[in-house]
């Protein structure tokens, strides 16, 4: 079967496929990597595959449709946001009304969390596929196939349809228990997609983008991954797989000078993370990665990760105010993360850092504390946003039922040039003092003179450094002096 992979024309440089979808101000856009699994997987399965990615190569709908028709799809899955919903919707019903004889899936954590309300934006949708919709898609291609009555669909797992005008959701799918055998994502990177067209303004350029495992066993409040696509129980890859992906990645895309493993938590396992780097570390692989991970990590772990090639952690600490870190479920204390930090300069790794401004308690005092912290830490790159509510979220009921919400209509989770508003009013901070924080943060963390002398410096003695840094600066910059 033919099958479109479609993440559709928005605003350029989109990232739809972000934890928080939007235009960044560091010229940031991601890999539309949960498409690229499900299309690696379907490949695996038989089915002939076009991944349209048409934010990242700035195409209009006029053209995607021409390339669409061309490649006539029988079924199109459209990968979908909070912030684009209503043009996501638009773009899938007009596919359906130009191929009305195909069948149209939309998919995402904002279609998983309401998909009654989605299916009444427009009755040209003929489904969606809940959370990790990688077998589901399977499963609909081999219900097409058979062309069974439409009825019949009640049988698919993880889906709900309009049948006799009524919403239908089937039972959900149990998630994949063996990730080894989804084919690697970089694989149907290199087929697909022309990695220079994105960037990570924390990582090294060009970069490839990988998952070594699905669900976080974190209890975050904020978090739309785990609450509305892979779930509360971590799954991971075997080492053995992780460390095949590294070298498949060196040998076959030698223009990559990084790897960012973007899972929710690489380190939950300790011992898991450790056999990754002493398989890195026997067969001598030699590339700089970047992981994501909480700030209970151990030093010794740290230590072997260094070793292994370990450039750079992203780590949320959120906030410096304990209580804030309480009420979002965080998992983590001031203490811990003072502990973090001190052992990630002990073992000469650098630092992401990452601040949320109003969570439930904020204050200007609690954001005094985290901005203070924030310049203490002294990170290689930092960054402030307001607290970003979606729908499936504990922090976006939490905002409902108190009225904190300013507006409903999605389309307000951005400016009008696509960079993150903000939607939350409290009785201690507006929007507009939240927004107005982590631009005063932001400019004081970066336009202070020594961060300039640090990353000077840094250029100076590794210029590998300079080509990522320049490139983030360049957009900015743009907003930083503004």
């Amino acid at each position: 079967m033919k099958i479109l992979m479609y993440n559709p024309p928005f605003l350029k440089k989109y990232s739809r496929f972000s934890r928080s979808p939007a235009v960044t101000k560091s010229g940031t856009i991601y890999y539309p990597n949960w498409h690229a699994y499900a299309t690696g997987v379907l490949e695996q399965n038989g089915h002939e595959v076009l991944l349209l990615d048409a934010c990242a190569e700035d195409m209009t709908t006029k053209q995607c449709l021409t390339i669409i028709k061309a490649f006539a799809p029988q079924m199109s899955v459209v990968y979908t946001s909070t912030p684009s919903i209503y043009n996501d919707v638009e773009i899938a019903a007009e596919l359906k009304e130009q191929l009305p004889n195909h069948f149209v899936v939309l998919t995402g954590p904002h279609v998983t969390a309401l998909p009654k309300e989605t299916l009444e934006i427009n009755h040209n949708i003929d489904a969606i596929a809940h959370g990790e919709y990688d077998f589901t898609l399977v499963e609909l291609a081999k219900f097409l196939e058979e062309k069974k009555e439409k009825e019949a669909l009640g049988t698919v797992a993880g889906i709900s349809f309009r049948f006799q005008n009524k919403v239908i959701t089937t039972v959900p799918r149990a998630a994949c228990e063996d990730l080894d055998s989804i084919p690697f994502v970089s694989k149907v990177y290199k087929k697909h997609l022309n990695v220079n067209n994105y960037f990570y303004g924390h990582c090294r350029f060009p970069v490839v983008s990988i998952f070594t495992s699905r669900g976080c066993s974190a209890r975050c409040n904020y978090c739309v991954y785990p609450e509305q696509m892979f779930g509360r129980r971590h799954r991971q890859r075997s080492p053995e797989n992780i460390v095949a992906e590294f070298e498949y990645i060196v040998k076959e895309m030698p223009e990559v000078k990084e790897i960012l493993i973007d899972d929710d938590t690489f380190s939950f396992i300790p011992k898991h993370t450790d056999r990754v780097c002493d398989l890195l570390i026997e067969k001598k692989i030699k590339i700089p990665w970047t992981v994501e991970c909480r700030a209970t990590l151990r030093y010794e772990t740290m230590v072997k990760m260094k070793k292994a090639g370990c450039r750079l952690i992203v780590v949320g600490f959120e906030s410096a105010d304990d209580q804030i870190l309480k009420n979002i479920k965080k998992g983590i204390t001031l203490e811990k993360m003072e502990k973090f930090v001190k052992d990630a300069k002990r073992a000469k790794i650098m630092l992401h850092s990452c601040f949320m401004a109003g969570n439930q308690g904020e204050t200007k005092e609690t954001l005094k504390k985290s901005l203070a912290f924030a310049k203490k830490i002294d990170a290689d790159t930092c960054q402030f946003f307001p607290l970003m509510v979606y729908p499936g979220t504990p922090a976006y009921t939490w905002a409902k039922e108190n009225n904190y919400l300013s507006t409903t209509d999605f389309k307000e989770w951005l400016t009008t040039e696509g960079l993150h508003n903000c939607v939350i009013n409290t009785p201690e901070l507006s929007a507009t003092e939240l927004v107005e924080f982590c631009d005063n943060a932001r400019k004081q963390y970066y336009l202070n003179p020594r961060y300039i002398t640090k990353k000077a410096l840094q250029m100076v003695t590794s210029p590998k450094e300079i080509t990522k840094t320049a490139k983030a600066a360049k957009t900015f910059f743009k907003y930083l002096l503004r």
